[in-house]
């Protein structure tokens, strides 16, 4: 195999298991198995291997020599290092918003929101919708490149927020989004800034509750090296 496709191969397999973790199907403190992971993505060991250790460097997955590879639970810490990168270029990205509003991009976002609103949507569709959101409004400003490097930083982010919309319903943030797009509209940055300052900073809320009613699935001070009985050796 050419080395141009190992290496796609190899991106499409981390992407894949990044994916899994994000989205909670690859569940906090859960065992990795290199060799049910392979079999399951039906490709060698080598990339499945390759993929974790990429993600053990993202803090997504925790690997212990001669025990094996587990799932990270949820870091408040890097949520919150994650949050603050947000915020930081979300807010400022506000005051960059031209007098004249690409009409096009507003109209893609009111249709964003209408489709965010519905009443039968899921946990999984909203989210990519207000990830959608997200993004057009770095677009609208014209910040719009920096939307991977935000992505890239948070992981453990992602996983508290789906965690939160487990249990708080996406129209509240649904809803906080239409008071954002109607501020900018209204060129009232004070307004657009405090409101999405308020909605980015919910997750914090969301992971104190989650916390006192889930506790195993965030991290801690206390954690122990977890045992199982499978070992996974790293070549």
């Amino acid at each position: 195999m050419p080395e141009s496709r190992k290496r796609s191969n190899r991106r499409v397999i981390y992407e894949t298991l990044r994916r899994k973790v994000l989205t909670l199907e690859l569940k906090p403190g859960e065992a990795l198995s290199e060799k049910d992971l392979a079999t399951g993505l039906g490709v060698s060991r080598t990339p499945v291997r390759e993929g974790l250790i990429l993600l053990a460097e993202e803090g997504l997955v925790q690997v212990f020599p001669q025990i094996g590879s587990f799932v990270s639970r949820v870091d408040p810490q890097r949520v919150a290092d994650a949050q603050f990168l947000r915020e930081a270029v979300e807010l400022t990205a506000l005051e960059d918003m031209p007098a004249d509003l690409d009409a096009e991009l507003l109209a893609e976002l009111e249709d964003n929101l209408a489709r965010q609103r519905s009443p039968e949507i899921d946990v999984e569709e909203f989210f990519a919708l207000d990830e959608e959101f997200h993004r057009g409004l770095l677009r609208l400003s014209g910040h719009e490149r920096a939307w991977p490097t935000v992505v890239s930083a948070k992981g453990h982010l992602d996983r508290a927020r789906r965690l939160g919309l487990e249990s708080s319903p996406p129209q509240v943030y649904a809803d906080q989004h239409v008071d954002i797009l109607d501020a900018i509209r209204a060129h009232d940055l004070d307004r657009a800034r405090a409101t999405m300052r308020t909605h980015l900073r919910a997750v914090f809320a969301d992971i104190e509750h989650l916390r006192n009613r889930k506790p195993d699935l965030f991290a801690s001070e206390e954690d122990a090296t977890p045992v199982r009985k499978s070992v996974i050796v790293w070549q």
